[in-house]
């Protein structure tokens, strides 16, 4: 059954790869992927610090909500989760989904957008290791592991780890997460 997956990004610092790899992986899969941004138009990808592709909005994060999807991606970039968490209602979108038991796959440095939305207290993760003073300042349990899966919420820390994370996020809409987010 075809499952619809957002993909969140701020309006530039998206690393391409941690969003075009997982793209390609779920929409081969015959899911349907949604780029959502808190601004239209397009977004500026990079690879590494160097300007990439620009990739087209579909929808802004004022038209959604958890509810309209089956999953949420979190791409990683410096500057992406960096904006992203500066965004209220970008915020309120990723706690909405943590909240909702839904599958939230979250690579990188997306990993700040989690903790701005104050959603790893008592949870595992990994992130790109500069992160981890982060993780645990909010109350979360950092890990150096290729993928960590702990109930929805699945992280990775770089791009070498996408086959894992494309697998375990793949793994999610094929057989679901867990149906309420721990408390």
């Amino acid at each position: 059954m075809s499952k619809k997956i957002a993909f969140l990004v701020a309006h530039e610092g998206i690393e391409k790869v941690e969003l075009t790899e997982p793209w390609s992986a779920v929409t081969n899969a015959g899911h349907e992927a949604v780029l959502v941004s808190p601004r239209s138009g397009e977004v500026q990808l990079f690879e590494h610090l160097d300007k990439a592709d620009t990739w087209p909005v579909d929808k802004t994060v004022s038209e959604v909500s958890a509810e309209d999807f089956d999953a949420l991606v979190l791409p990683g970039g410096v500057a992406n989760p960096d904006a992203l968490r500066m965004d209220e209602d970008a915020v309120a979108l990723v706690r909405d989904f943590v909240a909702s038991g839904r599958p939230v796959a979250s690579i990188c440095h997306a990993a700040w957008t989690l903790v701005e939305a104050d959603v790893v207290s008592g949870r595992t993760l990994t992130s790109w290791p500069s992160l981890q003073t982060d993780i645990r300042n909010a109350g979360g349990e950092w890990v150096d592991e290729r993928i960590v899966v702990d109930g929805n919420l699945m992280t990775s820390r770089k791009p070498d780890d996408l086959p894992a994370f494309c697998s375990a996020l793949l793994d999610a809409l094929d057989h679901g997460a867990a149906a309420t987010a721990p408390e």
